[in-house]
């Protein structure tokens, strides 16, 4: 038993990472539509529920709060884990949990967005400057393209790599850090999530913001 005296020590863990998904399902695109009287996001440009097709369909604000929210529900639960002193493959497993419940939201029948910013505040809470370097990397390649897919493709793809030199060094059987493996599996999650986009940027019948 815990300090509390009434939740199995073993529990815990598990505890944490079913919170994460129930949190990571919350899509805070619909809800925000919803609240500014905006159309449902999943009815326009790709039909994912996050900011981007949220600012599309309605106000920049709108759009802010949709971005601050997916983002803030994957930061917070995984801060407050590392802040709890949770272990490290503990938080890892519930950043993934986070990440899976925005991507298959058990409110919304398992069809969610694609994950961007919900990653984004999952890896700020592990590393602030990791979190930073994914940032500058998705606002670089945006001002250069002005396709926001291609941003986030290539954040993620940059991502595990960031993580690789940023993050602590390995404390496992496999060599490599729980963080970093956490981070490599939703970034690929990520990219697998964009293969539409990545076959409209393809054929160049993809949207971008300032393009005809």
């Amino acid at each position: 038993m815990n300090e509390l005296g009434f939740i199995p020590v073993t529990l815990i863990p598990l505890i944490w990472i079913v919170t994460g998904y129930l949190l990571g399902s919350i899509a805070f695109g619909i809800l925000v539509s919803r609240l500014f009287g905006l159309p449902d996001p999943r009815s326009v440009g790709s039909g994912n529920p996050g900011a981007t097709n949220v600012l599309r369909s309605g106000k920049k604000s709108a759009a802010v709060l949709t971005l601050l929210g997916d983002a803030l529900k994957g930061w917070f639960p995984v801060w407050l884990a590392i802040q709890t002193d949770m272990s490290m493959w503990v938080v890892s497993v519930l950043g993934l949990a986070i990440f899976l419940g925005h991507l298959y939201p058990i409110y919304h029948h398992f069809k969610g967005g694609k994950g961007v910013a919900t990653a984004f505040g999952i890896m700020l809470a592990i590393s602030p400057l990791l979190g930073l370097a994914v940032m500058l990397t998705w606002i670089l390649v945006f001002a250069i393209t002005r396709y926001s897919s291609l941003s986030a493709i290539a954040a993620a793809a940059l991502a595990p790599l960031y993580a690789w030199y940023l993050l602590p060094e390995a404390d496992n059987l496999v060599g490599i850090s729980d963080y970093v493996l956490a981070i490599l599996v939703m970034m690929a999650l990520l990219i697998w999530r964009h293969r539409s986009n990545i076959q409209k940027l393809l054929a160049g019948t993809e949207s971008g913001f300032g393009k005809r």
